[in-house]
């Protein structure tokens, strides 16, 4: 059993940055892949970023593969998402998820969610 927290949300202006993390605990997290996803207000949730639990390959969604980059500290059991160049439309509650197999962009290809944290970018 895996347990994901997020962290490091907030508001910030667009064309700002902002760097999530995602603490695992109760599990050997380092053995998961692992994946971003956000719900943007009145929408679905969908896919950000994947990375294989090895961090040597990441995938990400058209619309911030320029300016969001998915890394991992298996020695801290902590996922990241580094989000530069901000935009309003990035304002959405931001998800963790881990599974075992990397790559998927849905939402059931991963077993363990975190709560989120909220992303709101002003213009």
């Amino acid at each position: 059993q895996v347990q994901l927290v997020e962290s490091g949300g907030g508001l910030v202006q667009a064309g700002g940055s902002l760097r999530l993390s995602c603490a695992a605990s109760g599990g050997t997290f380092s053995s998961y892949a692992a994946g971003w996803f956000r719900q943007p207000p009145g929408k679905e949730r969908e896919f950000v970023a994947a990375i294989r639990w090895s961090g040597g390959n990441t995938l990400y969604t058209d619309s911030v593969k320029d300016r969001f980059t998915i890394s991992r500290d298996n020695a801290e059991n902590t996922v990241y998402l580094q989000m530069n160049s901000l935009k309003p439309d990035d304002t959405a509650v931001y998800y963790c998820a881990a599974g075992t197999v990397y790559g998927s962009t849905r939402s059931y290809g991963y077993t363990y969610w975190g709560q989120g944290t909220q992303v709101t970018v002003s213009s």
